[in-house]
């Protein structure tokens, strides 16, 4: 699994900037348009957590704990239906960020979570988090399968018998290479190269292999219960994401220019310079080496 030192890397570097540029409990996940791109990137996003309240049954009163919960924006969403939400993310900024919006975060590896932390929840959700769980080493060792079955062990453990998970995910597509073509030296615009930004972008994080891999770990625990494609819905919202990352703003500018000295000094940064000129995540989702899915399971 991505460490929490990856996931500092990959979330709370781009903290106030990400702030800034999505809002102070902006969602860094894909949005739900429905096929709708003439919605707003905050209508898609809502529209998205009512989907996910609607499929987990979650109402006044309903204790949810939300895995990986970013800057806090379904447990905000949650909060106004009058539910009970806590969440856990591996990102210190995050998590400060989310208790400065009155939310209940901890600093917590999802993944190690017991009845004996918080007791059980009427629903959990997993909006993005699974992307981190296997590091490109673990799927070599051919971990992959083991540690999502046991994740999802875990899940069930947190669960009542007819209790609902939500969880969404990249995972890779149709046309995905094999990992030792990957390579930043590779031409720009190719497969490899996409994807070796991807690696560079999110350290220690290796995906699923079709949704098809996460159902069958969950099949000893849950039941599916629906599942459909947000590839579309991503491509466009990383659009919108960007579109907001290079407007200006005073305070985000200077920002960008602090991380220059580690751009400079640090070969892990000086990989992101690309990201910034062309999205990975966008271009893997254009050439379908990387699809994305919404799932939700019920508790057997």
């Amino acid at each position: 699994m991505a460490s929490q030192q990856d996931l500092e890397f990959t979330y709370s570097t781009i903290d106030q900037i990400f702030r800034l540029s999505v809002g102070p409990t902006g969602d860094y996940s894909g949005a739900m348009y429905n096929g709708n791109f003439a919605l707003t990137l905050e209508q898609a996003q809502r529209q998205k957590h009512r989907f996910i309240a609607e499929s987990l049954g979650i109402t006044k009163g309903s204790r949810v704990l939300d895995m990986g919960c970013g800057w806090g924006p379904f447990l905000t969403y949650i909060k106004e239906k009058g539910a009970i939400g806590r969440g856990v993310t591996l990102s210190s900024a995050q998590a400060a960020a989310c208790r400065e919006n009155g939310l209940e975060v901890e600093v917590k590896d999802c993944r190690q979570i017991t009845p004996a932390d918080y007791g059980t929840f009427d629903a959990v959700t997993c909006i993005g988090g699974m992307e981190h769980f296997c590091s490109i080493e673990e799927y070599r060792a051919g971990r992959q399968d083991e540690i999502y079955a046991e994740f999802f062990r875990k899940v069930a453990d947190l669960l009542p018998v007819g209790g609902r998970y939500y969880m969404q995910t990249m995972v890779f597509g149709k046309n995905m290479i094999p990992l030792e073509e990957i390579s930043l030296k590779a031409p720009k615009g190719s497969p490899a190269y996409a994807l070796a930004l991807m690696i560079a972008q999110f350290p220690g994080s290796w995906l699923p292999y079709g949704y098809e891999q996460v159902v069958r770990n969950a099949k000893p625990y849950f039941k599916l219960i629906s599942k459909s494609s947000g590839r579309l819905d991503y491509i466009e919202t990383i659009g919108q994401w960007r579109k907001r990352f290079r407007a200006f703003h005073l305070k985000k500018y200077a920002l960008y220019a602090s991380l220059l000295p580690r751009i400079m000094t640090k070969k892990e940064f000086r990989d992101l310079v690309a990201v910034f000129r062309v999205s990975p995540n966008r271009v893997c989702f254009q050439q379908e080496t990387m699809d994305h899915f919404r799932l939700v399971f019920e508790k057997v």
